[in-house]
């Protein structure tokens, strides 16, 4: 079973950048939780909300410090939602920082993600996931709420017959 946990830390009305925060546990061990965030087939079977799909041939990722991701998001009503970032830090298997936003937007000043995976007794793993640079809060019907649907899809495929063992989606 997995818990979650959701923290919102929404400084739009400062003069710090806007910025959210969930954590999840999983009932998985570190490493496959990591394979999630960084091999392609896997990534394509969960990084979008629930009842939106990743468009065929569209994900690449080269999960290395300077290296780029891209991938397409469909929504039921056929929209399509590209989506793009650079990885720019990784800690393998407890620590991932890379930029979030649409194909061909500047790095500087994109958002950020920073992915941080704890070791839980078990073989459970517990993710903060921290995304700075949009605000968000459980509601929002926009941002916040499809990285949360996204992770109720990755507790379905961590506990699925098993991440893959780096095939290629197409």
């Amino acid at each position: 079973m997995t818990e979650y946990q959701t923290t919102t830390t929404d400084a739009s009305g400062s003069a710090e950048r806007p910025q959210f925060t969930i954590t999840r546990v999983f009932d998985a061990p570190r490493e496959l939780v990591w394979r999630a965030w960084t091999e392609r087939a896997d990534a394509a079977e969960w990084w979008h909300p629930r009842d939106v799909t990743i468009k065929p041939g569209s994900i690449d990722l080269d999960a290395r410090v300077g290296g780029r991701y891209r991938y397409t998001m469909v929504a039921p009503d056929g929209t399509e939602y590209p989506t793009a970032g650079v990885y720019r830090e990784l800690d393998a298997p407890k620590r991932l920082v890379m930029t979030w936003g649409s194909p061909g937007d500047p790095d500087d000043g994109a958002p950020v993600i920073t992915v941080t995976l704890r070791e839980l007794p078990g073989e459970r793993t517990e993710m903060l996931f921290h995304l700075m640079g949009i605000a968000g809060a459980a509601g929002d019907d926009n941002v916040y709420d499809g990285w949360d649907s996204a992770f109720d899809v990755l507790t379905e495929h961590l506990d699925g017959p098993g991440p893959s063992s780096g095939s290629e989606a197409s």
